[in-house]
């Protein structure tokens, strides 16, 4: 009976990693550039102890890499609004000042005149975080050039204030840290910039990549999820009873 018990809320524990990835993936659904992440993997473990090497247990292996298919562009028709293509990512400054990637093209020229997303995280460019001139109207190109021109001076040509850092990824499995930003799974590269892929990263001015969270599949996943947890803590309460009336069978009655 034990064995049974001891699967059943294996099961239970390792459900809840996968439950809290779904419920993260729901919550998501109309962010800006989210990704969801690949399904969790699971790997048998053997049981330490006295006896024989003979007990096994099923867990659940949380390599939470990145699912980089792209999400359903949305229009917005505004110059700064950028949506990455294939699997370009954008480099941003973390708050501890390392850097991070992400998929969020929603920029803005902040009050101290530095490039940043609706998020607060500061966009890099390749030589640093791009300044911005004050009065300056900027668009930016596919290949991530920011352009800088006043609207006064429609004649003149405009100005190249920089170039976002824009990198493929199609090569290298990314990861999502504490504060949601992605980062190479690959040690030397954490939280460092990493050599781009063979693809041409690029991105599209006057758009905005929506999450690519299928809603109704997470909800299907969700509510499967919610059976099998039910259906393990009946046969954790039926594993009690039965142990429960093979004790009370072998008492022997005064």
């Amino acid at each position: 009976m034990d064995r049974l018990a001891f699967t059943s809320l294996a099961a239970v524990n390792n459900q809840s990693e996968i439950r809290a990835q779904i419920t993260n993936n729901l919550a998501n659904v109309s962010t800006v550039g989210f990704k969801e992440s690949y399904a969790l993997a699971s790997k048998t473990i053997a049981v330490a102890g006295d006896g024989f090497e003979s007990r096994a247990s099923v867990a659940i292996e949380t390599s939470d890499v990145i699912n980089l298919k792209p999400g359903v562009p949305n229009q917005t028709g505004r110059a700064m609004d950028v949506a990455l293509q294939a699997s370009t990512v954008l480099g941003v400054q973390a708050d501890g000042g390392e850097i991070g990637f992400t998929r969020r093209g929603d920029l803005r020229v902040s009050p101290t005149g530095l490039i940043e997303n609706a998020a607060g995280h500061l966009i890099l460019g390749e030589g640093g975080p791009i300044n911005v001139p004050p009065g300056q109207m900027v668009t930016i190109s596919p290949d991530g050039t920011v352009f800088g021109s006043l609207p006064s001076e429609p004649d003149v040509a405009p100005v190249a204030l920089g170039k976002l850092m824009l990198r493929d990824a199609s090569e290298m499995p990314l990861t999502r840290r504490v504060d949601g930003l992605f980062e190479p799974v690959v040690a030397q590269f954490k939280g460092t910039d990493f050599p781009t892929g063979q693809q041409t990263a690029s991105l599209q001015s006057g758009s905005l990549e929506g999450s690519n969270v299928n809603p109704i599949e997470s909800m299907i996943k969700m509510m499967d999820f919610s059976r099998s947890y039910e259906s393990q803590i009946k046969m954790i309460n039926e594993i009690k009873s039965i142990d429960e009336t093979g004790s009370t069978l072998m008492r022997i009655s005064g």
